[in-house]
């Protein structure tokens, strides 16, 4: 489990079209949904620091579990959506759904491939990916950031990684199908088979016996002479 991330922020009264007025004094609107131990809470309007929370949005993934401190109350949550400006890319809106930590949830998990596989740099071989997100159920604070995958171990062309041969908390339940390919080892392929259809091509119009077409454009200068005699 990684360190705590506590995110500060504060309860928002601004709706609507003022919301626009937030944004320019550099204040982030959001808002929190889902629930609280075993309840169901009212979605809680918020307000961030746009700054701040655009600095910690960018080491979030999909699974990271965060601690949003509301004047106080604190919400152990997860970043379930954050909308951007299409032309300048700054956060417009993010989306936090709570969690009970006593409750486990299913979500998607990236998968990182980590290190360079020797069959790459021995071989001139490439590795190719398979899935690249792995979905499992746990307790929120035993959710991984990412699941770390050992790219070393493929020294060969017969080398494979399935889902079935990661080696995980045994706090975390694979729901991925087990035969699933996270990465494996083949070579480059060169399109050899095109290269020899065109050179065979090309033989074959040499090899012809074609005679080349003459194209009279006039009349032979000797012909103009008799007819001006």
């Amino acid at each position: 489990m990684t360190e705590q991330i506590i995110i500060e922020a504060q309860k928002r009264t601004v709706k609507g079209k003022q919301v626009g007025a937030l944004r320019r004094q550099g204040i982030l609107p959001g808002i929190i949904y889902g629930r609280i131990k075993k309840d169901q809470i009212q979605p809680i309007p918020i307000q961030l620091d746009l700054h701040e929370v655009s600095q910690t949005i960018k080491k979030l993934t999909g699974s990271s579990l965060v601690t949003l401190n509301v004047e106080g109350e604190k919400y152990p949550a997860i970043l379930r959506e954050s909308q951007r400006d299409i032309i300048y890319g700054t956060l417009r809106h993010v989306d936090f759904m709570a969690v009970s930590l006593s409750e486990t949830l299913q979500t998607e998990v990236p998968i990182e491939l980590i290190g360079q596989a020797p069959a790459e740099i021995n071989m001139a071989a490439v590795v190719v990916t398979g899935v690249s997100v792995l979905e499992i159920e746990c307790l929120p604070q035993d959710l991984p950031d990412r699941i770390e995958v050992d790219a070393t171990i493929l020294e060969d062309i017969d080398s494979v990684i399935y889902v079935k041969d990661l080696d995980i908390s045994e706090n975390i339940t694979i729901l991925t199908d087990p035969d699933e390919l996270i990465a494996g080892v083949t070579y480059v392929t060169i399109e050899e088979e095109e290269e020899e259809e065109e050179e065979g091509e090309l033989a074959e119009l040499l090899d012809e016996d074609m005679e080349p077409e003459v194209i009279e454009k006039g009349k032979r200068d000797d012909e103009f002479d008799e007819e001006e005699e």
